[in-house]
């Protein structure tokens, strides 16, 4: 029997349209990811001919990855970023791309909300050429602590219960056991902790819609919130900020690479064992790209 969908893909790419309007004042995050991707990429000793590039979010990331000679084809789950990035609109879990098309594929920012990921990263693995290069980043797992907690307060209070808004998530172990279930040679996956800082917490909802980041749930609330709801999430934010005023929300990023197998490549070390760093992973020398604090959104 076939599962159903954890995320409605309807409203997935409905989303991703009306962010799209006003992606530039609220994609922080993405943007964050793409410049971290853009500098690993930039570590590794070797050339690129062709990418593919997950989650475009219009035509804001794919400049980042290119380069002289190399050919890079946009992809998004929402018709708009598509259409503005000129590329194909589709989902990562059904990637309309024959095998063996790509030497790159990066994906930023999207895989969090894909209904099944592991066949998504197993397709991504499909699409790249023997030795090809796979680098991903997303929100994982104790992202939006604060507005979690906020959240199912406001429920109990008001209705007694807990309403669907959730999103599951992944942590950095998970992500890397996907990668090697997936059949990736020299799986990498860490994370990386920000905090972002919110003068309300309309700030913060409006952020995350405007990044295409609300509940997608296929079982969510059908109904929005009324005032005795935002009313304790006020209350939550105002108990909880500190002393200037502000509330530090968590974001956790999941970086993912792996390759492509081919014959030449060296054997995986068992678990534990492994005395190569990231860097080295990525075929660079120095240490791993460092981005300074976000600052302070209001």
């Amino acid at each position: 029997m076939e599962q159903p969908d954890i995320f409605d893909r309807i409203v997935r790419r409905l989303r991703r349209d009306r962010a799209a309007r006003a992606f530039a004042d609220h994609g922080f995050l993405v943007d964050h990811m793409a410049d971290e991707l853009a500098e690993r990429l930039g570590l590794v000793k070797r050339g690129f001919a062709s990418a593919l590039i997950l989650g475009s979010h219009g035509v804001s990331i794919a400049s980042r990855f290119a380069a002289p000679g190399r050919q890079i084809v946009a992809a998004d789950p929402g018709f708009a970023f598509a259409r503005a990035g000129g590329g194909v609109q589709c989902d990562e879990d059904r990637l309309p791309f024959a095998d063996g098309s790509f030497d790159l594929v990066v994906s930023v920012g999207v895989l969090d909300t894909v209904n099944d990921l592991p066949g998504a990263l197993t397709l991504i693995r499909r699409v790249l050429r023997p030795d090809g290069l796979f680098l991903g980043a997303f929100l994982g797992a104790g992202s939006l602590a604060w507005l979690k907690s906020a959240l199912l307060a406001a429920d109990s209070a008001v209705s007694g219960g807990v309403m669907p808004r959730i999103h599951p998530q992944i942590d950095v172990r998970a992500a890397g056991d996907l990668l090697s279930r997936a059949g990736f040679a020299l799986p990498v996956a860490d994370g990386e902790s920000l905090k972002v800082g919110y003068g309300d917490p309309v700030a913060l909802m409006r952020d995350l819609r405007g990044m295409a980041a609300t509940n997608i749930l296929s079982q969510r609330a059908r109904t929005g919130p009324g005032r005795a709801w935002l009313a304790e999430i006020f209350a939550a934010f105002a108990a909880d900020a500190d002393d200037d005023g502000r509330l530090r929300e968590s974001f956790e990023i999941i970086y993912m690479t792996g390759w492509s197998p081919a014959p030449d490549q060296p054997r995986p070390a068992k678990r534990g064992s492994a005395t190569r760093s990231l860097t080295e992973a990525l075929g660079g020398s120095g240490g791993a790209g460092r981005s300074p604090p976000l600052s302070p959104r209001t």
